[in-house]
């Protein structure tokens, strides 16, 4: 019994964490109206439970779906993170949208959903969540920060847009009044605060760099924190650059949310 009671004991540090570990992606699961998604979370070196965390949430663009739980990992912040990850000081939560949906309905709540599951299982800290994403990921940051302004301290957003240029039905940022003369500004009004850094290549013909300009502009006559970096010859597949800028996370970091 004596043993058994150690045993158990043993078992409860591990799982709460009393452990300091190394850095690693951990697979994950979650049940959402009846259908179970997969997701990886980030987990920094040295993690423990002894204090909080900060949490990024990433959002994989159109080519990285599936059901795999491994394609999300293969472009963006992940490629980044297992470069120069070592030394990173946050959470990264990592949903893996299926085959033909986008970061809105039930994606979006599916991944907000592995974001409050990460945050309680791994100790993040509710004033320090971050949101970026790219290409459709950036289509889904726009929307996530639209449908809930003041859950984020800040959000770096690569080549996403609020319209697509050939009205791509999946490609859109929902919830726009269709009698809103200026979709750009509509969002701009309705976020609330949030501190964003807007990347975007110069020569994309995916996702043109007019939305970032427009969004860019919009936030700016709001009187809202925004910075805009744009990659002269570059064209869609500006993430690498932008994962990579020296500052973004820092400047990132720097912001978090007042306490309640």
């Amino acid at each position: 019994m004596r043993r058994l009671t150690l045993l158990l004991c043993l078992m409860s540090a591990v799982v709460a964490g009393h452990a300091t570990e190394p850095a690693r992606f951990v697979e994950r699961s979650l049940n959402l109206h009846g259908t179970t998604y997969r997701y990886r979370v980030f987990v920094p070196d040295g993690w423990t439970a002894k204090r909080t965390w900060p949490v990024v949430l990433f959002l994989h663009g159109s080519g990285e779906r599936g059901n795999d739980n491994r394609s999300q990992l293969s472009q963006g912040l992940p490629p980044w993170l297992k470069e120069h990850g070592k030394d990173f000081p946050a959470l990264v939560v990592i949903p893996q949208a299926p085959d033909g949906s986008a970061w809105s309905g039930e994606m979006e709540q599916m991944a907000l959903a592995a974001l409050d599951d990460s945050i309680r299982l791994y100790h993040g800290d509710r004033q320090r969540l971050y949101l970026t994403g790219l290409s459709m990921g950036g289509y889904g940051s726009w929307q996530i920060a639209l449908d809930h302004p003041g859950m984020f301290a800040a959000a770096a957003i690569i080549c996403g847009g609020i319209r697509h240029p050939n009205d791509n039905d999946r490609l859109h940022v929902r919830g726009i009044p269709a009698q809103a003369a200026d979709p750009y500004g509509w969002v701009a009004a309705h976020i609330g605060k949030l501190p964003t850094w807007i990347f975007n290549g110069a020569i994309d013909d995916v996702v043109p760099p007019q939305e970032s300009h427009r969004m860019h502009a919009a936030l700016q006559a709001h009187g809202i924190e925004v910075r805009y970096t744009e990659f002269p010859g570059v064209g869609h597949a500006a993430w690498p650059m932008a994962y990579a800028t020296a500052g973004l996370w820092p400047w990132m970091f720097a912001h978090r949310l007042p306490a309640h």
